[in-house]
C-alpha cells in the first residue's frame, strides 16, 4: 500500500493490483479508513481511499470545502496516482462528489457506484431548519454517539468500529463540518448529473433514515443515463461499515476485474 501525502494535496492510499482501479470516497464524517472493511475484501483488486479535503489526514489543508473542491482534488489525486482506467465508488457526500466528477467525462471512468449518496436533487426534508441542527451533530463527543447510535446505523457495531466512526467524525476541520449540512447538502446537481454518459449502479440501506431508498429512486436514479439500483437489506446509512460483505458482492458484480 503506497501512502502519499503532498502539500497540498488530500493524503491518500493506493494498492496496486488487478484494475480497473476502485476509488473510494467517504461521506461527511468519515475517512479512508472507513473502507477498510471493503477493501480487506477486495483481495488483489488495484484500490485507492482517500481522506477528502478538511477530514482526517487532510484536516489541515485549507479550504474551500465545496463539493466541487472535493471534486477537483479527487481529479488531482488520480493524476498523481498515475490512476487511468477507474470506477468511482462514493458515499452519501463522496456519492454526490462522484457524480461531479463523472460529470466531467474524465478519460479512464468506466462507471460510478454511488452508496447511500446524496442524490442529485436535494429531498424535501433538507429545510433550513434541517440543515442547522445537521451541521451540528458533530458538535461534541455526546452528539456525535447520538448521530452514530440513533441516525447514521442500524445495526449494532463493534465497539472498535464504533470508535473509530466517533473519532473520524470530529477530526474534520471546523469549515469542512459545516460545509456539507449547510450548504452542500441542499446543493441541486441535477445538471450535472443528467451529463453523466458512464454506468452506474446505485446502492441503498434498506433502513437508511439518511439517503432513505424511496430519495434515491425518485431523486438520484432519474437523473442517470444508465443506472442500476440495488437495496441491502437491514442496513443503515452506514453500508461500508454495516454490510461491507453484501457491498463488495454488488460492487464487483458491477465492475468485476479484468
Amino acid at each position: 500500500m503506497t501512502r502519499t501525502q503532498q502539500p497540498l494535496l488530500p493524503t491518500y492510499d493506493h494498492r496496486p493490483g488487478t484494475g480497473p482501479t476502485l476509488v473510494f470516497l467517504h461521506y461527511w464524517g468519515g475517512s479512508a479508513r472507513t473502507w477498510d472493511f471493503v477493501v480487506d475484501r477486495l483481495t488483489g483488486r488495484d484500490v485507492l481511499t482517500v481522506d477528502f479535503r478538511g477530514w482526517s489526514r487532510s484536516s489541515g489543508l485549507p479550504g474551500p470545502y465545496t463539493l466541487g473542491q472535493l471534486a477537483d482534488d479527487t481529479l488531482a489525486v488520480l493524476a498523481d496516482a498515475g490512476v487511468t482506467d477507474y470506477v468511482l465508488v462514493g458515499h452519501s457526500m463522496g456519492g454526490k462528489v462522484a457524480q461531479l466528477v463523472a460529470a466531467t467525462r474524465p478519460v479512464g471512468l468506466r462507471g460510478i457506484v454511488l452508496v447511500a449518496s446524496g442524490p442529485a436533487k436535494p429531498a424535501a426534508q433538507i429545510t433550513p431548519e434541517y440543515r442547522e441542527a445537521l451541521s451540528h451533530a458533530y458538535d461534541s463527543d455526546e452528539s456525535t454517539a447520538g448521530a452514530r447510535d440513533h441516525v447514521l446505523t442500524a445495526s449494532e457495531l463493534p465497539a472498535s468500529v464504533k470508535a473509530q466512526i466517533a473519532t473520524d467524525s470530529r477530526a474534520g476541520a471546523d469549515a469542512a463540518r459545516t460545509e456539507w449540512p449547510l450548504r452542500g447538502i441542499a446543493e441541486d446537481i441535477t445538471a450535472h448529473t443528467r451529463t453523466v454518459r458512464v454506468p452506474a449502479l446505485v446502492v441503498a440501506g434498506e433502513n437508511d433514515q439518511v439517503e432513505p431508498v424511496d430519495v434515491l429512486r425518485d431523486n438520484l436514479v432519474p437523473y442517470l443515463s444508465q443506472a442500476d439500483f440495488t437495496v441491502i437489506p437491514h442496513t443503515g446509512h452506514l453500508i461500508p461499515l454495516e454490510a461491507p460483505a453484501d457491498l463488495v458482492d454488488a460492487i464487483t458484480a458491477f465492475t468485476p476485474a479484468a
